[in-house]
C-alpha cells in the first residue's frame, strides 16, 4: 500500500507534468490547455442478469484533441474511477505524441470485476457499454478508438467491434472502431504482445547507449542481467518471455497477486505461466522459494526491476529500500511521484511509463492503419521481395559453383535471405524503430541540457513540445 501522504495517480501525473513545463518557454494559457482534461462522460447502465437489473458505471475521457482520432484502452476493474481515468487519458496524450502515433488522448473504464461474470454476461454487459459509448461518438474509427487494458483483451474488443458494426451497418472502415481485436476479426499479427515486445526493444536500447548504461552503474548487454517482474500477466509474461529466451536475462523473480517466486538460477517464465494458468497463483510451484510477501521481492537485489501491473507498488513506504539500478514501467504510474524523487536522488534510472508501455498504442497503430486500408501488410510486396533476393542469390550459387570449395555460401542463409517479410516480422520492424526513434528523443534532452535530470522529464518536455507545436498550427 501507499505511504500517508503519498500523492494520488492523478497527483503524480500532474507533478510530473509541472516539472516538465516548469523547463519549458511555453505561454501560461498553452501550459494550461494541454493540461486539462477535455471531456469526461460517465455512464450508468442497466443489464439484466440473474433474474434482476444491475446497474453498472462506466467512464470514457478525452484528455486531448490536438490529433484525431482519440486512442486509449478500456479496463475492467473494481477500481476504476474518474481521477484514475482522467490521469490514464493524459498519459495516452504524451505517449501518443512521443512516439508519434497521430492521435490524442483517451481513456476509459468500467468499474467491475471480471471475474465475477460467466462470458455471456460479460459479454450482455460489454455490448450495453459499447452501445453507451458508440451513440455519443466516444468509439468512432475517426474520433475516439478503443483498445485493451487491464481486464480487457481480444474477446472484449471483438464484441464492441461487432456491437459498433450493429449501429453503423454502412460505415465501411467499422472495424478501425477499435484495436487490439483478434487475427480473425480485424485485428493484426503481433498485438497481444505488442506491449511486453516494446519492453525487450526499449532496454535494448536503453543498453546500446555506453553513457545510459553508465548513468544505471550497469555494464555489457542483456545477457547474463538479473530481472525481476511484477506481474505476470500479458505485458510482464511477454516482456519475461522476450528478455529470457531472446536476450538470455535471467528471470531472478516472479511477483504475483499471492506471492511470488525467486530462483537466483532463473525461473522458466513458460512453467510458471501454466502453473498460474491451471492453480491460480504462483503459491506450490515447485522449481522455485516461494515469498508469501510478493512486495519485499521488489526489494530484492537484482540488475533490473519490471513493474509491469498495477499503478503506485513503488511509493514512499518502499522507494528507499528499492536496490534496482534500473527501472523500467512496464505498468502505467508503477512508480509514484514520490517514490521516483527518492530514487532519482539515489542515482537509480527509471525508464518512463509513457515511453516503456508505448508498444501497444504503436501495434494498436499500426491495425488502425491495417482497418482503413483494407489490406494485411506484406501482402503486395512480399513475393516482390522475394524474387528480388532470389537474383542475388542465383548469382551466388553460380560463384559458389565457379569457386568450389574455396567459398561456399553460409548454411541456411538462402532460406532466410529468400524468404520475404510477413505481416509480424513488418509490425516488429516497426515496432523496433518506434521504440529506437522514440528513445533517441528522449536521451537527447536528457544528455544535453543540464536542467534535466532524468528520463521522465525529459520524456514530458519531448511530448508536450509535440503537443504544444500541434496546438499552435491549429491557432490555438
Amino acid at each position: 500500500m501507499s505511504a500517508v501522504n503519498e500523492p494520488s495517480f492523478r497527483e503524480s501525473v500532474e507533478l510530473m507534468f509541472d516539472r516538465a513545463v516548469e523547463l519549458m518557454d511555453l505561454p501560461d494559457g498553452l501550459k494550461e490547455k494541454i493540461r486539462v482534461v477535455n471531456a469526461t462522460y460517465t455512464v450508468r447502465f442497466g443489464v439484466r442478469l440473474r433474474g434482476e437489473v444491475k446497474t453498472f458505471t462506466g467512464y470514457r475521457s478525452v484528455h486531448s484533441e490536438h490529433m484525431e482520432p482519440v486512442k486509449g484502452g478500456i479496463r475492467y476493474a473494481i477500481g476504476v474511477n474518474q481521477d484514475e481515468v482522467e490521469a490514464l487519458a493524459a498519459l495516452m496524450t504524451y505517449k501518443c505524441a512521443l512516439v508519434e502515433t497521430p492521435f490524442g488522448g483517451s481513456k476509459g473504464g468500467l468499474r467491475i470485476d471480471p471475474r465475477e461474470y460467466e462470458v455471456h454476461e460479460l459479454e450482455a454487459i460489454t455490448r450495453r457499454f459499447a452501445y453507451e459509448l458508440a451513440k455519443r461518438d466516444l468509439i468512432n474509427p475517426s474520433q475516439n478508438v478503443p483498445a485493451p487494458d487491464m481486464g480487457t483483451g481480444e474477446r472484449e474488443m471483438a464484441w464492441i467491434a461487432d456491437q459498433y458494426a450493429r449501429m453503423n451497418t454502412t460505415d465501411i472502415n467499422a472495424k478501425a472502431c477499435v484495436t487490439g481485436k483478434p487475427i480473425h476479426a480485424g485485428g493484426i499479427a503481433g498485438r497481444v504482445e505488442a506491449t511486453g515486445r516494446g519492453v525487450q526493444y526499449a532496454l535494448r536500447e536503453f543498453f546500446r547507449h555506453p553513457e545510459d548504461k553508465a548513468a544505471a552503474g550497469l555494464g555489457g548487454t542483456l545477457s547474463g542481467k538479473r530481472v525481476i517482474v511484477q506481474g505476470l500477466g500479458n505485458v510482464g509474461y511477454h516482456a519475461a518471455k522476450f528478455l529470457s529466451g531472446e536476450d538470455k536475462s535471467v528471470i531472478t523473480g516472479i511477483i504475483e497477486r499471492d506471492g511470488a517466486l525467486v530462483s537466483d538460477a532463473g525461473l522458466d517464465v513458460d512453467a510458471v505461466r501454466d502453473w498460474v494458468g491451471e492453480y491460480g497463483g504462483v503459491k506450490g510451484y515447485p522449481d522455485a522459494t516461494f515469498v508469501e510477501d510478493g512486495s519485499v521481492v521488489l526489494e530484492k537485489d537484482c540488475d533490473i526491476l519490471i513493474p509491469a501491473a498495477l499503478e503506485g507498488v513503488i511509493n514512499l513506504s518502499n522507494a528507499a529500500r528499492i536496490k534496482a539500478p534500473l527501472i523500467i514501467e512496464a505498468a502505467n504510474g508503477p512508480v509514484t511521484a514520490g517514490a521516483d524523487e527518492v530514487l532519482r536522488e539515489r542515482g537509480c534510472v527509471i525508464i518512463p511509463d509513457m515511453y516503456a508501455n508505448a508498444g501497444g498504442v504503436t501495434v494498436s497503430y499500426f491495425e488502425w492503419v491495417k482497418n482503413l486500408s483494407h489490406i494485411r501488410f506484406g501482402r503486395m510486396q512480399r513475393r516482390q521481395e522475394e524474387a528480388r533476393h532470389q537474383l542475388v542469390v542465383d548469382e551466388l550459387e553460380r560463384l559458389d559453383k565457379y569457386l568450389g570449395d574455396a567459398w561456399s555460401m553460409t548454411p541456411d542463409f538462402k532460406e532466410k535471405y529468400l524468404r520475404g517479410a510477413d505481416e509480424l516480422e513488418l509490425v516488429r520492424s516497426g515496432l523496433d524503430d518506434t521504440m529506437r526513434a522514440a528513445y533517441q528523443s528522449m536521451r537527447e534532452v536528457w544528455h544535453s541540457r543540464d536542467d534535466v535530470k532524468d528520463l521522465r522529464t525529459a520524456a514530458f518536455i519531448v511530448a508536450i513540445s509535440r503537443v504544444a507545436r500541434s496546438y499552435e498550427a491549429k491557432g490555438i
